[in-house]
């Protein structure tokens, strides 16, 4: 059943898990506005238990945990489809994350969702462009995270430019600050490695250009408040501002000793990273003054699970994009799609399909399985895989592209079961949709309008069987050579298939 719209949910929230801070936004959708009724945060510093090995440490996940902890008080009680909750660079660079994810799904009583750069990038600019007024010229959106900052160009709801770059006011602090010695000849460091990490996308950023700029983060807000608590602003970030912080920061010598008005305690250990890459900013793209935008990430979750439920779907755009980008044949995916969504109907209690994510991964498979005969039919299903599991697809988590692109390469041959294996408890659940995509598939093998029969599909714990009318079989040979043959690859999952 597909999930209620977000107006029918009493509340709707959002969490963060990003690499310097955890938040969390609960909020009530008031005829497709969000209303926001609570902020929580915390600064769990993630990034800063990452190791060299890209392990993230047991006290940094505690940490995480403890936070997620007083949560779960508010979204306990929150239906599924009522809460998003993303996790950003840190939990992007950390090899055991899925430990951490585990845990913190136990805690929360929802999905956990890893996100690509370039999807925080397009969400924090959803966030934005519903904060700020609604002005017809370009904006340029800066995020400086704790592992990564994201750089967006765009007009009015619409990002036109999305770069995420290594740079974070955490991973920068524990390489150039992290005795909280602040020196010259260090922020230096940290500015010229800033600088460089920007002029890998600067040529692209002024090629669009743009008449404002705005920032979305913690650390450009605290920038901004420490430049107009001495009388430089009214808030923003301007080239005058931040020679004088510099001057500040530079005096005190070491982070303990920085005494900024607006500067909160928790923040200082981060705050010359912060400035560091704010400069470099900056002098790369040339800015005279950056506003601060209360909406960013969170805020963009939230609007983004609103659009879902409105079927304004962002994930549906992504993929007509990309079906159109590879030339597939429209009027096969439809076929394709329209038979293994029947046949998920007649199996989904017997398989345990009935989730709403079953019915939307198999609908996706069904569309782009043919992407890879755009660059060659000798295996195609493999570079259809590659394809979509290492491109940027605006709306999908990290584990979506993951599972689509397994479900992809399953589609013909070899089904992947090992690989489908590592996503746990719902491993055998995605060989189930794989094999119901591979049936669609091979019972539209002759590709045409002709009339097709109606089938019946009966499934056991390792059996499906597959009952086409009399006779049927014996006027069509090639489709039932075609079963014959996936019964033997079928076998090799210990999955029998019976074809009557």
């Amino acid at each position: 059943m597909p999930l209620p719209r977000a107006e029918s949910f009493p509340l709707i929230a959002a969490i963060d898990l990003g690499s310097n801070s955890f938040h969390m936004v609960l909020a009530k959708a008031d005829h497709g506005e969000i209303r926001i009724l609570e902020r929580l945060g915390d600064k769990v510093q993630l990034a800063a238990g990452i190791d060299e090995q890209r392990q993230l440490s047991e006290e940094a996940m505690q940490r995480g945990l403890d936070c997620l902890g007083r949560f779960a008080q508010l979204t306990s009680s929150l239906p599924q489809g009522a809460v998003r909750i993303v996790g950003t660079n840190a939990l992007r660079e950390a090899r055991n994350r899925a430990d951490f994810i585990r845990r913190a799904e136990a805690l929360l009583g929802h999905q956990v969702e890893v996100i690509s750069g370039r999807e925080e990038a397009r969400l924090i600019y959803l966030g934005v462009s519903h904060s700020i007024a609604d002005t017809p010229g370009k904006r340029l959106v800066t995020d400086i995270g704790g592992g990564s900052t994201e750089f967006i160009i765009g007009q009015r709801f619409e990002p036109l430019l999305r770069e995420s770059l290594q740079m974070g006011c955490v991973s920068y602090t524990q390489r150039y600050f992290k005795d909280g010695k602040i020196t010259p000849a260090r922020y230096a460091q940290a500015y010229t490695a800033a600088r460089l990490e920007i002029m890998g996308i600067e040529h692209a950023l002024r090629r669009l250009g743009w008449q404002d700029a705005v920032g979305a983060s913690g650390t450009i807000k605290a920038i901004g408040l420490a430049i107009q608590s001495a009388g430089l602003s009214n808030g923003e970030v301007n080239g005058e501002g931040l020679a004088w912080l510099k001057r500040k920061v530079f005096k005190s010598g070491d982070v303990d000793k920085l005494d900024l008005d607006g500067l909160k305690p928790d923040r200082r250990p981060i705050f010359p990273a912060g400035l560091a890459i704010l400069e470099a900013i900056f002098d790369a793209c040339e800015l005279s003054r950056m506003s601060h935008s209360e909406g960013a990430l969170r805020e963009g979750v939230l609007y983004d699970l609103l659009g879902r439920h409105h079927h304004e779907d962002v994930r549906e755009r992504t993929l007509s994009s990309l079906m159109v980008r590879y030339h597939v044949d429209l009027e096969q995916a439809a076929r394709v799609e329209h038979k293994a969504l029947r046949a998920l109907d007649q199996v989904a209690q017997s398989w345990q399909l009935d989730a709403e994510w079953h019915r939307e991964l198999l609908t996706w498979a069904a569309r782009v399985h043919e992407i890879g005969l755009d660059i060659a039919h000798y295996q195609y299903h493999k570079h259809g895989a590659y394809l979509i599991e290492h491109s940027d697809l605006s709306g999908f988590s990290r584990q979506d592209q993951q599972m689509l692109a397994l479900l992809v390469r399953g589609h013909r041959r070899n089904i992947p079961r090992d690989k489908l294996a590592e996503f746990g408890e719902d491993g055998i659940k995605l060989v189930r949709l794989c094999v119901l995509l591979r049936f669609a598939i091979l019972f539209h093998h002759i590709r045409g309008t002709q009339d097709m029969p109606t089938v019946r599909l009966k499934a056991g714990p390792t059996s499906l069987a597959i009952q086409f009318p009399d006779g049927w079989l014996a006027a069509n040979p090639l489709t039932q050579a075609d079963f014959e043959t996936e019964a033997e690859w079928l076998s090799r999952i210990d999955l029998t298939l019976t074809v009557s």
